[in-house]
């Protein structure tokens, strides 16, 4: 599929609810589950969410625009949700995701993009040159790669439960 931004805005406006939808009400141990050492449980990801509402894509929207490849962009802590988040709840961790991409998404639809936006270049830490096609089209793959993660660590806190059954579900395998 070729990029076009509202294709873009279609996935990142249901992130929240897809999110909602999945996590909200349920027991402390769907939510805290995880892979084992140095893995992230539900409420871990929403929190990385969260942290890249504030801290990477628009702001590195911005700096493309502003900066271009100049200003290399801020590197972004992977792992600040982690202590970010202590004490906090499930359900304020989704309010104040969806609060957060509303505000994004609102900023992003008043930026007008043009296509020539789009090949506007900027400066990662670490990768080097990226455009802001490629910026946003990540930001959309996060969003899913994020969503099928939960949805892998859920399905793994039941393996053992499944029995036999666990050699037809490409899931508990990846």
């Amino acid at each position: 599929m070729d990029f076009q931004l509202q294709h873009t805005v279609e996935i990142l406006e249901r992130t929240p609810a897809t999110l909602r939808a999945l996590l909200q009400g349920l027991s402390d141990s769907w939510i805290t589950s995880d892979e084992g050492p140095n893995s992230w449980s539900p409420f871990d990801i929403v929190g990385h969410l969260i942290h890249g509402e504030q801290t990477d894509w628009m702001s590195r929207l911005r700096n493309i625009m502003e900066h271009g490849e100049a200003v290399p962009f801020t590197p972004f802590d992977r792992f600040a949700q982690l202590e970010k988040n202590a004490g906090a709840t499930l359900s304020e961790l989704l309010d104040t995701f969806e609060s957060l991409r509303q505000a994004n998404l609102r900023v992003l639809e008043e930026l007008n993009l043009e296509e020539r936006h789009l090949e506007s270049k900027g400066t990662h830490p670490e990768l080097g040159p990226v455009t802001a096609r490629q910026l946003l089209a990540t930001w959309v793959v996060h969003d899913l790669g994020h969503i099928a993660q939960i949805t892998r660590v859920m399905a793994k806190s039941y393996s053992e439960e499944v029995g036999p059954w666990g050699a037809y579900l490409s899931i508990l395998n990846r």
